[in-house]
């Protein structure tokens, strides 16, 4: 069985559970607090950044781009036509694009922002970054992810999916990211209508189910975040 070094505030490691749940490997997930900076942990991943996964053969694959490219050259070819990589290459690269676009852009301007101030920030010792939550860099977040919202529904108006007209590694990066906003409830969905109905699909996959059954302690989450029907 796989292993997974995860955490439950960290999106990218959403992303990668979300993955490894559609494509049914079975997983044995570990939670795992990178700010502690285990040494166990720091040889797995020098960098000291989540996900970290160990396949079945012991094979170490830290981080979740080179994560999803590993499953995808692992199962992709079993999966044919649901294939989260697609095999034309023109939706490769706006798959990819996407991934980029979120575990970066929208991690650095919303996802970073949110989890460090309302969640983090409570429980570090203030040596290491515990402190009262900057309610600037909230007002930002929150402002900022109004166009990421806009922007999703630009792409979901014009296609099926994010990236094209299949589900994707796309999709499941977005929504991964947008799930820890939704559990603060951050996310203004009724500015988009597009962008909700798109949510709404990936919310109700059995995949999502784990995600939207688990609380972040001290921090209950919004009040539609586990309804399929919000």
């Amino acid at each position: 069985m796989a292993k997974l070094f995860h955490n439950t505030v960290d999106p990218q490691s959403r992303f990668i559970r979300l993955v490894l749940s559609e494509m049914d490997v079975a997983t044995d997930l570990v939670e795992e607090k990178p700010w502690e900076r285990r040494e166990a942990f720091l040889h797995m991943n020098p960098a000291g950044v989540l996900p970290v996964m160990i396949d079945a053969t012991g094979l170490t694959v830290p981080g979740a781009s080179p994560i999803a490219e590993y499953l995808d050259e692992a199962y992709g070819d079993a999966l044919g036509e649901q294939r989260l990589l697609p095999r034309d290459s023109r939706a490769r690269v706006e798959t990819r694009r996407l991934i980029e676009w979120f575990n970066v852009k929208f991690n650095a301007e919303v996802s970073e922002y949110l989890v460090t101030e309302k969640i983090l920030k409570r429980f570090l010792p203030v040596g290491e970054g515990g402190s009262s939550p900057d309610t600037a860099a909230i007002r930002a977040a929150k402002s900022n992810v109004r166009y990421h919202l806009r922007y999703v529904g630009y792409l979901v108006r014009r296609r099926n999916w994010l990236a094209g007209d299949r589900l994707s590694y796309a999709d499941f990066v977005a929504a991964a990211h947008l799930s820890i906003v939704d559990y603060l409830g951050d996310v203004p969905w009724d500015e988009d209508s597009a962008a909700k109905e798109w949510y709404a699909r990936l919310k109700s996959r059995p995949s999502f189910r784990p995600l939207l059954a688990e609380t972040i302690r001290g921090t209950p989450p919004s009040s539609t975040y586990a309804d399929l029907d919000f």
